[in-house]
């Protein structure tokens, strides 16, 4: 069984205080640490998981620059047996549709049985590549997986589905499945991991080597602008109430009876 997972790399603001950019239209990240998206990083361990289960081979893709190999050399570390970057200042500003554009060129020379990505990235958070690459590499596809196994060219996958509900679905392969958080537990990753994952290939590839029309991604090809971003405005300060049980349920109550909560 091949597979293909697809990585990201994204700016770490778990514990950061974010600001806004002088543009107004992003985040300033000169002092922020950079990781492996938090959703990718089950994807890589489902990957792994299948392969040593049905044997085959795990390819690590991941869309930008030279510091975007370290979440390649990640998924290596973890199992994956090959990495591709795919890189091209052409590539730079591409928006959902333009990296899953660039993806399904990359994976059309590939032989896959399966693609894998997070389900969301933790920046941008939208949800869209996973199946818009399935759309493009004309494969079915399914969402929100928090479960997956494969058996004679049938993946049987768990998802989620509005209203809290779940339900199981089957999918002749190739397909592409998008990865919850909580499908697994992704393995621990050693320095000494990743050291020996440097003997493993990692390639590059540009616009030529995939035959995509540099002005088809990049700013010349987004579909979406962002216009405008700010942080939340801050709320009221909270108020503690005091006294004994019976005084404080009683202020609750009316606190809530005053602002339409009961």
């Amino acid at each position: 069984m091949d597979i293909i997972v697809c990585v990201k790399r994204v700016p770490d603001v778990a514990e950061a205080e974010v600001d806004i950019d002088s543009s107004g239209r992003g985040i300033q990240l000169g002092t922020l640490g950079y990781v492996i998206n938090e959703w990718d990083n089950f994807a890589v361990e489902a990957a792994v998981s299948l392969v040593e289960e049905h044997g085959g081979k795990v390819t690590a893709i991941t869309v930008g620059g030279e510091d975007d190999e370290d979440v390649l050399r990640r998924a290596l570390a973890m199992g994956a047996d090959e990495a591709l970057c795919l890189t091209d200042p052409a590539f730079d500003g591409s928006d959902s549709f333009g990296i899953a554009n660039i993806l399904s060129k990359a994976i059309a020379d590939i032989p896959y049985d399966l693609v894998l990505t997070g389900a969301v990235s933790g920046d941008v958070g939208g949800g869209r590549v996973g199946p818009m690459l399935a759309a493009m590499a004309g494969i079915p596809h399914v969402c929100l997986a928090t479960e997956l196994s494969v058996d004679a060219g049938t993946a049987r996958v768990r998802h989620e589905v509005e209203g809290g509900l779940e339900r199981v679905v089957e999918l002749d392969l190739p397909a592409l499945v998008t990865v919850q958080t909580g499908m697994n537990e992704p393995r621990y990753v050693s320095v000494l991991g990743i050291r020996k994952a440097r003997r493993k290939p990692l390639t590059a590839a540009g616009a030529a080597e995939i035959g995509i029309a540099p002005d088809s991604v990049g700013p010349a090809g987004t579909r979406v602008t962002v216009e405008e971003m700010f942080l939340p405005p801050k709320g009221e300060a909270a108020e503690i109430l005091q006294g004994d049980d019976e005084d404080t349920v009683a202020a609750l109550v009316e606190r809530l009876r005053q602002q339409g909560g009961v």
